[in-house]
C-alpha cells in the first residue's frame, strides 16, 4: 500500500531553489516554463525541520572520523587511528579532517564505533575496520534513512544500500513561470561627500503557485524499521507535519515566503499517481477565481477523470484551512466532493491518516521514544 500525498502549495516572491547562476529553478512542463523546486530541497527541508528532529537518527557527513574521535576520551591521536580504521571501509580520507565520500550512517553506529576505538587497544585496525563495516551496514533502523534510504558504495563494504520508502516529485508550478529582477541598492551609513549607494546588486526571484507529490511505500516503510509498525506510523505523521509546516531554506532572510499549503489531498493506493498532469494546461491565475482556487479546481476535476477511468484508490482525505478550497467538481448543478473525508484543519488531518492505518495517533506518539542520536 502507497500513502500518496499531493499538495496545493502557493508562495509569495522568492527564491527557494536556485540554480548555479542564482536563478530560481525552472523547467518545462506542458509546453511552457514552469518554477520548480528540487526533490532533494524539499527533503532536506522537511528531514531537518523542526516538525522531524526527534525521528532524525542519520547523520550524512564527511567528518565522519572526526564525530567518532569525539567521543571518545583522554587519547592522543585518535583522530588519525578513526581516519586509517575508516579507510580500510573503503572511506579514504581526503584531509585531516574529511572523507573523500558523503557518508549516512546512524548516530547509534557512530557512538558504538566511538566505544569500539576507545575501547580497542588490544585490536588491530584491520579487526577495528571490520568491526566498523558492520555498524555501518547493519545500524540503518532509523525513520530518516527508513524514508530516503542509502546509497553508499565504499568499494569495501557489502550490502549497504538501503531501500528508500519514500518517492518525491520535483514540486512544479500549476501556471507559467514569470521570473523577475530585484534591483537593490544598500546604502552606507557614513556615506561622506559621496552620496551614492554603497552597494548595488540585482537577484532573481519569483512567485509560483506549486503542485507537490509524495509517495510512501509503507510495507518498505515497515520493512525498513524492522517491523515496528508504531515507529513507522510515527513517521507517516511527523512527515505529513513536515510536509505542510516545513519549507526550504533559500534566501528566506530575503523574502520569508513561510506559505503553508492551501490543500493538501491525501490517499491510500495500491499503486503510485502523480496528478500533475492536471496542469498540463497552465492555470491562467487571471481574474476569479485565483491561482488557488483555479488550481484545486483542475486538480478536483483531472483526479474525478482519473477516478472514472482506472478506479478510486482506498481511501482519501482532503484537508483545506478551515475548508477554504473545497475539493469538488459540479455535474449536472450538484456540487461532488472528490474526498470522502474532508477536514478543516492538520489536527484533525494526521489522526485520520493514522487511523485509516489502524492505529490510534495519540498511542503512537506516547508509546513511540525519540530516534534522535546527536551528531
Amino acid at each position: 500500500m502507497l500513502i500518496e500525498i499531493h499538495a496545493i502549495q502557493n508562495h509569495c516572491p522568492s527564491n527557494l531553489n536556485r540554480d548555479d547562476l542564482g536563478a530560481p529553478k525552472t523547467c518545462y512542463f506542458g509546453g511552457v516554463l514552469r518554477s520548480r523546486i528540487s526533490s532533494q530541497c524539499i527533503k532536506r527541508s522537511i528531514r531537518t525541520s523542526e516538525q522531524f528532529k526527534a525521528l532524525r537518527g542519520g547523520i550524512r557527513t564527511r567528518q565522519l572520523a572526526k564525530l567518532i574521535a569525539d567521543r571518545v576520551q583522554g587519547k592522543a591521536d585518535v583522530k588519525k587511528r578513526a581516519a586509517k580504521i575508516l579507510n580500510g571501509c573503503g572511506i579514504a580520507p581526503k584531509d585531516e579532517d574529511k572523507s573523500d565520500m558523503l557518508v549516512f550512517t546512524t548516530g547509534e553506529a557512530i557512538c558504538e564505533m566511538a566505544a569500539l576505538l576507545e575501547n580497542g587497544d588490544g585490536k588491530s585496525d584491520e579487526q577495528l575496520a571490520q568491526e566498523f563495516g558492520d555498524l555501518i551496514v547493519q545500524r540503518t533502523v532509523v525513520p530518516d534513512m527508513a524514508l530516503s534510504g542509502r546509497m553508499l558504495e565504499t568499494g569495501v563494504l557489502k550490502d549497504t544500500t538501503v531501500e528508500a520508502a519514500l518517492q518525491v516529485a520535483h514540486a512544479i508550478s500549476t501556471h507559467e513561470a514569470r521570473p523577475e529582477v530585484d534591483y537593490f541598492v544598500a546604502a552606507d551609513d557614513i556615506p561622506g561627500e559621496d552620496a551614492g549607494a554603497g552597494l548595488v546588486g540585482e537577484a532573481m526571484y519569483a512567485s509560483a503557485c506549486f503542485y507537490k507529490y509524495f509517495s510512501i511505500n509503507w510495507k518498505k516503510l515497515v520493512e525498513n524499521l524492522n517491523g515496528q509498525e508504531e515507529l513507522a506510523a510515527h513517521t507517516v505523521g511527523a512527515f505529513i507535519r513536515a510536509a505542510a509546516l516545513a519549507n526550504p531554506s533559500g534566501k528566506q532572510n530575503s523574502f520569508a515566503a513561510h506559505n503553508p499549503p492551501d490543500g493538501l489531498l491525501i490517499q491510500f493506493a495500491a499503486t503510485p499517481t502523480s496528478y500533475a498532469n492536471a496542469f498540463a494546461a497552465p492555470v491562467s491565475g487571471k481574474g476569479n477565481p485565483d491561482v488557488i482556487s483555479q488550481s484545486v479546481a483542475q486538480l478536483a476535476h483531472y483526479v474525478r477523470d482519473l477516478d472514472t477511468g482506472y478506479g478510486k484508490p482506498q481511501k482519501r482525505f482532503w484537508f483545506s484551512p478551515n475548508l477554504r478550497y473545497p475539493l469538488c467538481v459540479i455535474e449536472d448543478k450538484k456540487t461532488i466532493p472528490v474526498a470522502e473525508v474532508n477536514l478543516k484543519s492538520l489536527d484533525e488531518l494526521i489522526p485520520a491518516v493514522i487511523g485509516g492505518l489502524g492505529f490510534d495517533w495519540n498511542s503512537v506518539q506516547k508509546k513511540v521514544t525519540s530516534q534522535q542520536v546527536a551528531p
